[in-house]
């Protein structure tokens, strides 16, 4: 059955069309909570990013679940990992997390976790939009839920992030350039990754509501960069803007993705004798990652883009590590969901328990050219399906002959096809992945 409302990771889009508008996020609080009044502590708590149109949705939630006779605990903004984590440890029914995560200010979000602090699943979500069909109704004044705020919120989740580092290391000695993406990471991170003893410059923490992810964190790195080569710092790292993913840079200013990432803690698992099983990437994952695992003898198995999907294959194959290129890291044994700051601070184990750079943990990964091509589309057209698209991207693979690979999906976060090729690199992946674009756009402007 389709979802109507939720995709890979909630319900998103742009503020003030439907659905991301005051009425539509009070009904939504209204029928989740109408699920949860049925059993469960009928609690829920709700956290958001600094961008400005989180007070307006959160206003709005707290009104819907209080009318079904939930009670809200809010936390302000707070990453969104905290909320899956804090959702757990208050044996909350469910986490809400009002973000539009990678997307600039003027979009927004709302996501759910469960009191297991893992993300919904696709029956839950189902369940939620058929009452979101019902009228919207409210329980008896007596009943209605009361709304309080959780005054050491971040303090809890700060202390959380910091139990997953080794108790026996320090970062004292390292200079670090963090990227709070004017995020909800902003009061955060700097705290972690200081109280453990690291040297600091700290770029992108001045959140006002409508700078979160411009030009700064995980989705535009220049500004990380500049700043590593300027300080000569040791590494950098930036989060995104509700801090569930994260990309770094080494000390030359090379930027450092999610597969490299997740390369290096896999490694040093395996290494160690600790890697439980093999590692989940996704179809985006480069090929030269899986080929780097292969040496190691990892096992290793893709998953559909979106880290719910990656979660999926990690819990049937039993193991505990995956990710995505774009720096969603998921390790199962220090959290339930992909989180920014724990990941970072799983490199730095590695590279501290192997007493290794960056550079040097890295030396026997060879990522193959990959180009990635982000195609808005009207939604009017479905050019995946269409004759001429599938033509060129015939052209494309024949010219490579089986030393590349083509990737076109459809964004669950955003109305765009992203297209996608690697290859070894004699190739002209990027001129191969713009002439499929090229089509798709054609297409869709003729409908």
């Amino acid at each position: 059955m389709t979802r109507k409302y939720f995709g890979t990771d909630g319900v998103r889009g742009p503020v003030g069309q439907f659905p991301i508008t005051p009425e539509f996020a009070m009904r939504l609080g209204y029928a989740a909570g109408t699920i949860m009044a049925n059993s469960g502590t009928k609690q829920v708590i709700i956290g958001k990013d600094p961008r400005i149109s989180g007070y307006m949705l959160e206003s709005a939630m707290e009104a819907g679940f209080s009318a079904a006779g939930v009670g809200v605990q809010l936390t302000g903004p707070l990453p969104t990992p905290a909320i899956a984590y804090l959702a757990h440890t208050f044996r909350a029914d469910a986490g809400v997390v009002i973000s539009a995560s990678h997307n600039p200010y003027h979009d927004n979000g709302i996501k759910f976790f469960s009191q297991s602090g893992t993300k919904l699943t696709d029956a839950d979500e189902l369940a939620i939009e058929a009452q979101l069909d019902e009228e919207m109704g409210c329980v008896e004044s007596d009943k209605l839920g009361k709304v309080r705020r959780i005054d050491d919120a971040a303090g809890r989740y700060i202390e959380f992030c910091k139990a997953s580092f080794n108790k026996d290391s320090s970062l004292a000695g390292m200079h670090i350039v963090l990227d709070c993406a004017n995020g909800a990471t902003y009061h955060i991170a700097p705290n972690v990754f200081r109280e453990l003893g690291a040297e600091l410059t700290v770029i992108a923490a001045q959140p006002n509501g409508t700078n979160i992810n411009h030009k700064c964190g995980a989705t535009s790195m220049g500004a990380l960069v500049a700043k590593v080569k300027e300080t000569g710092a040791d590494m950098g790292i930036a989060f995104d803007g509700d801090g569930d993913r994260v990309m770094m840079v080494n000390s030359a200013g090379e930027v450092i993705d999610g597969d490299q990432i997740l390369y290096i803690i896999a490694r040093h698992f395996k290494l160690a004798n600790q890697l439980d099983g093999g590692v989940v990437g996704t179809l985006m994952a480069n090929l030269g990652f899986e080929l780097a695992l292969k040496e190691l003898d990892i096992p290793f198995v893709r998953s559909k883009v979106g880290d719910r999907y990656v979660v999926e294959q990690l819990l049937q194959h039993g193991w505990d590590l995956g990710g995505e290129n774009s720096g969603h890291i998921l390790s199962l044994r220090h959290h339930t969901t992909g989180d920014g700051i724990i990941a970072a601070l799983q490199v730095l184990n590695a590279l501290q328990a192997r007493g290794e750079t960056i550079e040097q943990a890295l030396a026997d990964l060879t990522m193959l050219p990959q180009v990635l091509v982000n195609v808005r589309f009207s939604g009017k057209t479905q050019p995946l399906e269409d004759a001429s698209v599938q033509a060129v991207v015939a052209e494309v693979e024949q010219e490579m002959a089986g030393r590349g690979r083509v990737l076109l999906r459809k964004s669950g976060t955003e109305p765009l096809i992203r297209v996608m090729v690697e290859a070894e690199p004699s190739f002209d992946v990027q001129g191969l992945a713009q002439r499929i674009a090229d089509q798709v756009q054609i297409v869709d402007q003729q409908a």
